[in-house]
């Protein structure tokens, strides 16, 4: 599902992937407001089409001004329980995890997805990048679908 918005023209490419982390203080009473908050706080985004021939409007928090892209959510590379789990079901994540030097962090913990939400898996990538889970969780790496 594509949506129009407005990003900072820095990031205003196709395949820039971004956060979009809600309103932020400089927002306040700015005209575009509508166009620019339109999207899911804490969703993972692609740019898949930046708009030809839209003009760089001024914004107090980007410093080139936002131009108007079509985004989608992105997929996700996620840690998940191996149990029950397979490509077109849907899980979510195990839970937090205080270890972030192992190399699996960043799966577990991954930018875009809550961990009360579930996601389809659209694959099932294999075993996670760590040797040892230090909370013995049974985890594989699989592409989470924020989508659907």
């Amino acid at each position: 599902m594509t949506t129009v918005t407005l990003i900072g023209s820095r990031l205003a490419d196709p395949g820039t992937e971004f956060v979009y982390e809600g309103e932020a203080d400089g927002c306040a009473g700015c005209p575009y407001r509508s166009q620019c908050l339109n999207l899911s706080s804490d969703t993972k985004y692609r740019v898949t089409a930046v708009r030809e021939n839209a003009q760089t409007l001024e914004c107090a928090m980007h410093d080139g001004g936002v131009r108007a892209v079509e985004v989608e959510p992105a997929s996700v590379r996620a840690n998940i329980p191996s149990k029950g789990s397979f490509a077109g079901s849907k899980a979510s994540l195990s839970g937090p995890c205080p270890y972030v030097e192992c190399p699996s962090h960043e799966f577990c913990e991954p930018d875009g997805v809550a961990f009360d939400e579930e996601h389809r898996i659209s694959e099932i990538l294999g075993d996670p990048p760590h040797e040892v889970c230090h909370l013995d969780r049974s985890l594989q790496l699989v592409e989470l679908d924020l989508d659907g």
